[in-house]
């Protein structure tokens, strides 16, 4: 099954009150680590949606290789992002398989995707989900198959809901660590920046 990444980076950062995808993180800043991390991912391809203030974003940005996608309607909330970015794919790309990466989640294992990798591949359910102790989280494999169940998804949420609905789609993983952390704040920029750097 060959994958495609969507890193969703497209919000306001409205709590933090500045682009967190512009802000400083080890040798680059947040957005551009999050996706030299997702390269690293058992993924093909890396598509990047971006809204808010996207210009200066890709201005100061090293994306790489990695498709761009600007959503317009990113005022709307994730629920947008992901209509956009899994409309690209599903034009451009031939991959089977959509990796739903955070934008804002710049600590998520390389382990866990690796053993969700390999639990959805074996489980054959159209959805793998890592459960973190007691809570769904982040980063969410989704088949082609539900891509168009996803993309009618409408306000400021994501799947969830749609995957409690149909239960018999998810494959939960569980896994002892705790959820990956957002940057939301100061305090989480303060908490979560690479150590030399905090």
């Amino acid at each position: 099954m060959s994958t495609a990444a969507v890193v969703l980076a497209a919000g306001g950062s409205r709590r933090l009150g500045r682009a967190k995808q512009l802000e400083p993180w080890g040798d680059s800043n947040l957005l551009g680590h999050v996706v030299a991390r997702t390269r690293e991912f058992p993924v093909d391809e890396v598509w990047v949606v971006l809204g808010h203030d996207a210009d200066r974003i890709l201005e100061h940005t090293d994306l790489g290789d990695a498709y761009v996608i600007e959503n317009l309607e990113w005022q709307e909330g994730i629920a947008s992002s992901l209509r956009v970015g899994l409309d690209a794919l599903t034009r451009l790309s031939r991959c089977d398989q959509a990796l739903v990466v955070i934008g804002d989640q710049p600590d998520v294992s390389k382990a866990i995707v690796s053993e969700l990798f390999a639990s959805h591949a074996k489980e054959g359910r159209p959805v793998s989900i890592p459960k973190y102790r007691y809570n769904w989280g982040n980063p969410v494999i989704v088949d082609r198959s539900l891509w168009a169940r996803v993309m009618s998804l409408e306000g400021d949420e994501g799947a969830q809901r749609l995957w409690q609905a149909h239960p018999e789609w998810v494959n939960e993983v569980w896994f002892s660590d705790t959820s990956p952390r957002d940057v939301d704040t100061e305090a989480d920029v303060v908490e979560l920046q690479p150590r030399h750097l905090a």
